[in-house]
Formats: C-alpha cells, structure tokens, sequence
C-alpha cells in the first residue's frame, strides 16, 4: 500500500535534491523535444522523448503541490509550478500536435532571422 505520509516527508526532506535534478531535467527535456519537432524528426522520437519530459513536469508539479498541502506560499513554489507546467504544456503539444509546433517554431525562427540579420 502506498503511504503518501513517507511521500510526503520524502519530498520535503530532500527539496533541494530534486529541484536540483528536476529542473535542469525538465529544462534540457522540453528543449531536446523543441529541436526535434523543429528539425522534424520523426513522430516516434518525438513521443519518446516529450513522454519522458512530461514525466519529469508531472513530478516537478507533484512535488510543488505536496508544499501547497502543508501550507507553504512562496515565489520558488509559484516558479516552479509554473516551470513544469509550461514544460508538460509544450511536450503535451508536441505529442498532440506537432505540425503546429512545428510551423509556430518557423515562424519564430523566420523571426529571429530578420530580427538579427547576423544570424540568418
């Protein structure tokens, strides 16, 4: 039987560990699920790769939520939350809906390209 009691002080006692892994791991797993959608690889190594992002984000957000339970409100709280939830947003939409992810990631780049001639 699962004891959310052990989970919960697991989570807290060792905070500042997962947030250490967490976000870098959400970070370079959203990004990686950018660059795939954007190079069109495949929709296969897309899944992949956005699954297990969206793994990362959903644990990121269950850990922040086990603070909301005890009462903690702070800004990292509030950072953090939204972090994974803008990172499960994005490889949520590149699962569901890549083509558009991937015409939204052109434009942004046709963008870029005229914003700073350097680059294109």
């Amino acid at each position: 039987m699962l004891d959310f009691n052990s989970l919960l002080h697991f989570s807290h006692a060792y905070c500042v560990a997962i947030c250490a892994a967490l976000v870098p791991l959400n970070l370079l797993a959203t990004i990686l699920t950018l660059i795939l959608t954007g190079l069109h690889r495949p929709t296969a190594e897309i899944v992949k790769v956005s699954g297990v992002a969206i793994a990362f984000a959903g644990i990121m957000v269950l850990h922040v939520l086990t603070w909301f339970v005890i009462g903690v409100v702070m800004i990292p709280t509030y950072v953090l939350l939204t972090l994974g939830t803008v990172c499960f947003a994005i490889n949520t939409w590149a699962i569901m809906h890549s083509s558009s992810l991937q015409r939204f990631l052109n434009r942004l780049t046709e963008a870029a390209k005229q914003s700073f001639p350097v680059l294109g």
